[in-house]
């Protein structure tokens, strides 16, 4: 498939390497001979402008699972996948203007130390000993394996030889500057990594557009494959509107106005309020100032996403479809067929870049492939080891750790969690849908942990007993919804009494039930009374300046018209 991968293209991809590897390193030198201190290391100082600070969360955000597997999705499903990425971007003004004034005040270098200035130093550790694990045995694994299965489709001969060279390449690559430089290095590597990735999306869906139709030309492009699938642009799904091509209703995966009132907010909200590798740059900010508008420029920036990761995808199934606008085993092209005869949704990108990507410019578009993957696993490995290093070994193994001990146990724990991350990696592919559950199986902890969070932030009279029965709880009420879909008792006597409800839903009402346990637990508890360690808001906390005021207007107004638009 990679026939007319070219010694330009390799050319191109190490030019990019060389020049991430340079600004990476040359950002990690310390200054006039200066120890790096640990804010300088998870915090890089608390120095970046609102620039960074958005370009670095569209970077450590879009990997290889966004590059692939939604555009599998949009492949599969159509543009109502986007939604992740649109309704992403009005979450982040929600987090500009009421989370981070919170978290900034509170001068926090992880999300669980503010578990700890809110509830209590136990449920912090459980919580930091929890994110720690899902980093390293879902994160930075699930990346590095769709990243080099990636490699293996464009670069490769798509049949696995190459699968674990390139794990280990990618793992080795990101370390190679994030590792000694922290979050200073991976953020401004960042600016360079998403101005990349943007364009080598745009790339591949510009030339996949003109291929698309014999007329050639964008504009005829979008109208065509409009034409062909006029239902993969239905932004709201009905039930039986969207088959996708392994004969699985797409109402499961968003299950229509649930997907703007419903558990769509609890997976965004939990993502991009209290997930340390995204929040942590926003922590590393000049000013509050600074944080909000890079959350506003981030924000603008995800409106653009699905044009270059699901638009992709519906491109490829318009070119897989027969004269119906259907796909089959016979239409499609047989890279997109398993052994098993399922449809491989996740092979549209890499099959579009192998097949339509010229010479010269497929080593571009390989390299904003790479950027999404390796940007993303940097961030990762910084927030493992600033969590690891500023909630487990500070306050348990050497309370009186130096400066310099702090930041090189921080670069030790990366280099563990990485080392751990690549033995696990190859394995994942013997186990199928792995990725859809293990996206799945983390929602039944998120909408318990937004719970705790959402209350701690906005009811000051949320205990910690409270917090502790939220989070006890609401795994079970999580499991209870799962009995039903999955079908574990299917044919016994207690089938009755399970509902059958899809993800989203599901997530959605095991947040508001937990939500509702803290409440009745900690009223019970105080008789109402305030927690002494309850937050204290004021409307001056939650004041912003014109120019993210505006950018939120702006949002709201674009994202209104892109719903009414497909609706």
């Amino acid at each position: 498939m990679n026939g007319s991968f070219q010694f330009i293209d390799y050319a191109v991809f190490t030019c990019y390497a060389v020049i991430i590897l340079s600004v990476g390193l040359w950002v990690s030198r310390n200054k006039k001979g200066r120890q790096k201190t640990a804010e300088d290391y998870f915090l890089a100082g608390k120095s970046l402008p609102w620039w960074a600070i958005g370009a670095s969360l569209i970077a450590a955000n879009i990997s290889a699972e966004q590059f692939i597997g939604m555009s599998g999705s949009g492949f599969a499903i159509g543009l109502a996948i986007a939604s992740y990425e649109w309704m992403a971007a009005i979450t982040l003004i929600i987090v500009g203007k009421f989370f981070l004034p919170v978290f900034i005040e509170k001068k926090l270098y992880t999300i669980p130390q503010f578990v700890e200035k809110r509830f209590s130093t136990n449920l912090k550790t459980i919580l930091a000993v929890f994110w720690i694990a899902l980093f390293i045995f879902v994160n930075l694994t699930s990346v590095l394996f769709l990243g080099a299965k990636a490699l293996d489709v464009i670069v490769g001969t798509g049949d696995g030889s190459i699968i674990i060279y390139s794990i280990m390449g990618l793992a080795l690559f990101a370390a190679a500057y994030s590792l000694w430089g922290g979050l200073a290095a991976v953020a401004w590597t960042d600016v360079i990594q998403v101005a990349l990735l943007v364009m080598g999306g745009m790339i591949t869906t510009v030339i996949a557009l003109d291929h698309v139709t014999p007329e050639g030309g964008i504009i005829n492009g979008f109208r065509h494959i409009y034409d062909v699938v006029p239902e993969k642009f239905s932004m709201i799904l009905s039930k039986g509107e969207i088959i996708t091509p392994n004969g699985n209703d797409a109402w499961w995966d968003l299950p229509g106005l649930a997907v703007l009132i419903g558990g769509m907010w609890v997976a965004n909200l939990y993502y991009w309020g209290f997930n340390q590798y995204i929040i942590q740059r926003t922590l590393a900010a000049k000013s509050l100032k600074e944080s909000q508008r890079g959350i506003a420029f981030a924000a603008f920036l995800k409106l653009l996403i699905p044009l270059i990761v699901v638009i992709p995808g519906v491109i490829a199934y318009v070119m897989n479809a027969d004269i119906s606008g259907m796909v089959t085993t016979e239409s499609l092209d047989p890279s997109f067929v398993n052994a098993d005869g399922m449809v491989i949704n996740d092979n549209a990108a890499p099959w579009l870049i192998s097949k339509f990507i010229p010479t010269g410019l497929k080593g571009l578009v390989l390299a904003a492939l790479a950027a999404a993957i390796v940007s993303s696993l940097a961030s990762m490995l910084n927030s493992t080891a600033t969590i690891f290093t500023m909630d487990i070994y500070k306050p348990y193994i050497n309370k009186k750790a130096s400066e310099r001990q702090t930041v090189n146990v921080g670069r030790i724990s990366a280099a563990v969690a990485l080392v751990i991350a690549v033995l696990i990696a190859p394995q994942l592919g013997s186990l199928g849908q792995v990725f859809q559950y293990i996206q799945e199986y983390t929602g039944v902890v998120s909408p318990g942990i937004l719970a705790v969070f959402l209350m701690g932030l906005f009811w000051k009279r949320a205990t910690n007993s409270g917090a502790i029965w939220g989070i006890i709880l609401s795994i079970p009420i999580a499991l209870y919804f799962k009995v039903g879909p999955n079908g574990w008792l299917e044919g016994t006597a207690l089938e009755s009494i399970f509902v059958i409800l899809p993800f989203m839903q599901q997530m959605f009402i095991t947040c508001l039930l937990t939500i509702a346990v803290i409440a009745i637990i900690s009223y019970l508890e105080k008789r109402g009374a305030p927690d002494k360690k309850g937050i204290i808001l004021t409307k001056k906390l939650f004041e912003t300046d014109p120019v993210f005021n505006i950018s939120a207007v702006v949002i709201s107004i674009i994202l209104v018209f892109l719903y009414a638009l497909f609706w």
